[in-house]
């Protein structure tokens, strides 16, 4: 599997296995563990990707390939010393979640880079709760490091670079999914966005209940205004209030095509006095996958040269320009 640094993916889902494939093509990662909810699997030459996928898709769990655990997590962390960063491919559900799984990493007394693609604007602003903590605990702690909050988030942050006042960031996704049953967490997520829906209504909603409410829509969601962590993490650097920040998409689940291109707007003041804007559009053929895992991965070879430098704690993807992995 080569050298370069051990990395781990926690959460084996859509993202986590598209992560693992990213991993596959990185000479500077090696992908050696990796935890579902019900299991881990750990080898510090470096994990199989057929044989784990395998293993998940059969049973359900890595912990067939590796070892079955409820606490999946924690033991991952108790067996893999030698891992230096992980990548939270994890479902945000309930909100409390991903500040439950830093605090395990905090019991173990374990340092080193964790990253994340967190979504919601009260989920991150827990995290940077934990800022002192983990800074004392010598965990470096990159958070929304996705597409949105995430690469569109750091380019709204260089794009603002232009001009004197911000007036308005407009971040608009769309996504396209063939099948929705391949991101269950991740739909489950943006349907908690919807009107007459929150975390906890979404959270427990059974698979056929996803099924009726897109048979409803025709596969497809509109979601608008959502809460987006854009918005805290571009007002924390200062460049705007967190009202000035919108976020919304349409996710297609029936089709792999996206709806609508992915793009950020930026609108503000020059110097001059004129008023313009920049706009950073995705390419329509990259992937919620590819533009996710892409710049987590970026993040997690950033975050950890902010670690062999002392730089421990909370930070956010639009404060630290992430590092292309070779």
């Amino acid at each position: 599997m080569g050298s370069g640094m051990k990395v781990g993916i926690l959460g084996f889902g859509g993202l986590g296995q598209a992560a693992a494939v990213v991993l596959q093509g990185k000479q500077e990662l090696t992908w050696v563990a990796v935890a579902d909810r019900h299991g881990y699997a750990y080898d510090p030459q470096g994990l199989n990707l057929q044989q784990t996928i395998a293993a998940y898709q059969s049973s359900g769990s890595v912990g067939s390939l590796g070892v079955s655990s409820e606490q999946s997590i924690g033991d991952l962390v108790a067996a893999a010393d030698g891992v230096e960063g992980f990548f939270l491919a994890l479902p945000n559900l309930p909100n409390t979640f991903f500040v439950e799984v830093a605090r395990v990493f905090l019991a173990a007394g374990w340092r080193g880079v964790l990253v994340d693609a967190l979504k919601r604007t009260s989920a991150m602003e827990l995290m940077f709760g934990l800022d002192r903590e983990l800074a004392d605990a010598g965990i470096t702690y990159l958070t929304g490091c996705g597409a949105t909050p995430g690469l569109l988030t750091a380019a709204a942050a260089i794009a603002s670079q232009s001009f004197a006042e911000v007036h308005r960031v407009e971040i608009t996704f769309g996504v396209g999914i063939a099948n929705w049953q391949a991101y269950r967490a991740t739909i489950r997520e943006d349907i908690a966005h919807l009107a007459g829906y929150d975390v906890a209504r979404a959270q427990g909603m059974t698979d056929a209940e996803v099924e009726a409410l897109l048979e409803q829509t025709g596969g497809i969601l509109t979601l608008e205004r959502m809460e987006h962590a854009d918005d805290v993490m571009l007002e924390r650097l200062g460049i705007c209030d967190r009202h000035q920040v919108t976020v919304g998409g349409v996710v297609d689940t029936r089709h792999a095509q996206k709806p609508l291109s992915t793009h950020m707007k930026l609108t503000g003041r020059t110097f001059e006095g004129k008023i313009s804007s920049h706009t950073f559009t995705l390419g329509d053929e990259t992937s919620m996958a590819a533009n996710v895992c892409g710049p987590a991965f970026g993040y997690l070879k950033a975050g950890k040269r902010l670690y062999d430098r002392g730089i421990h704690g909370v930070l956010t993807a639009a404060e630290v320009m992430p590092l292309f992995v070779r």
